[in-house]
């Protein structure tokens, strides 16, 4: 064959995703990862308290289900959920704001780093209660079903979860009323402290929906493109009627279970070789690859991501805190409950 012809027939052969969407995965992803590694530096600063998880690593899952997804989709995961409403698109001063405790905050400064909600974008939270969001994730599919808006809900939790019975009563009924739910297990190796392999006599994880006859399966979640490539199959599923899917999305978080974790429980050598696997590197890598940006363009878009979280800070730290009495709002629908007292 000419090469002339050969070079045609290239160009004719459609890109599986538009330049916007690598970019947006490359922004995304760098946003969240520089807005935790602040988090970090500020909660041993003492200036964020309390409870405090980040998500470092695990980039690729929240940014490559939002790809996948469309305006409406329903989100809720657990604790571990800054970087979820980020990808989203919620403004990064309400959430650093939310981790300084202050009224400007996307939860009014009331839930803090594991309570973190964005009517706006259809994140139902951020769950401290481990497990607590299976259900709940049933039941907003339940209502979409009701409503039959066409939507799914994304109900995200980690792999010690998958232990609780919730998660058994939840995938039963789903599956039983094909509810479009797309319920997600971020495995990224530890419940806790505690490696899979010493707390499950099953280790891959995705099996545990086999039993109730829904498609499972696992996901290499360093990877955006293969998180995308999953979630847009059980998306389209749930949207035809099909019901429920389960993804093992496998992944990996750099630091302890949260900052008050040393992670003495795992080797330098263990965390080196999933940094190889570093989903923002491995989109930078495409990037170059298919010359959609050069690499001077991709260190400017890093820089302007940490101006941006070093502005949310400023924010933070200038807004003021929630007047005593927001302790006695936001608790009953009711606005005149008779029986709660300031």
């Amino acid at each position: 064959m000419p090469a002339t012809k050969e070079k045609k027939l290239k160009s004719n052969v459609k890109e599986e995703f538009s330049s916007s969407t690598y970019i947006y995965w490359l922004k995304s992803m760098l946003l969240m990862r520089r807005f935790e590694e602040m988090a970090g530096r500020l909660y041993g600063q003492q200036k964020i308290r309390g409870f405090c998880h980040l998500y470092i690593g695990q980039e690729a899952c929240a940014s490559g289900c939002v790809s996948a997804l469309r305006e409406g989709d329903k989100y809720i995961t657990a604790y571990r959920d800054h970087a979820h409403p980020l990808a989203l698109g919620t403004n990064p001063d309400k959430i650093m704001a939310e981790l300084f405790g202050k009224a400007t905050g996307i939860s009014k400064g009331k839930g803090g780093s594991m309570h973190m909600f964005d009517k706006e974008k259809h994140f139902f939270g951020g769950h401290g209660i481990v497990g607590n969001q299976i259900p709940m994730g049933a039941g907003i599919a339940f209502s979409e079903k009701y409503k039959k808006t066409g939507n799914v809900c994304l109900t995200f939790f980690g792999d010690g979860a998958l232990r609780i019975g919730a998660f058994h009563e939840a995938v039963n009924i789903a599956m039983f009323l094909k509810l479009p739910v797309i319920f997600i297990i971020e495995n990224n190796g530890y419940a806790m402290g505690t490696s899979v392999d010493r707390t499950s006599n099953v280790t891959e994880l995705y099996k545990s929906g086999l039993s109730y006859n829904i498609p499972s399966e696992p996901v290499d979640a360093m990877n955006v493109i293969k998180v995308h490539r999953a979630v847009s199959k059980a998306a389209k599923r749930a949207r035809d009627g099909e019901g429920p899917s389960l993804l093992e999305f496998r992944t990996y978080r750099y630091k302890g279970h949260s900052m008050s974790d040393p992670a003495k429980y795992r080797t330098k050598e263990e965390v080196e070789t999933f940094k190889d696997q570093d989903p923002i590197e491995q989109v930078k890598s495409m990037i170059l690859a298919k010359k959609i940006l050069k690499s001077e363009d991709i260190d400017t878009i890093d820089q302007n991501i940490k101006e941006q979280v070093k502005k949310s800070v400023e924010f933070s730290e200038k807004s003021p805190y929630p007047d005593p009495k927001e302790a006695y709002t936001d608790i009953y629908v009711q606005k005149d409950y008779p029986f709660l007292r300031e």
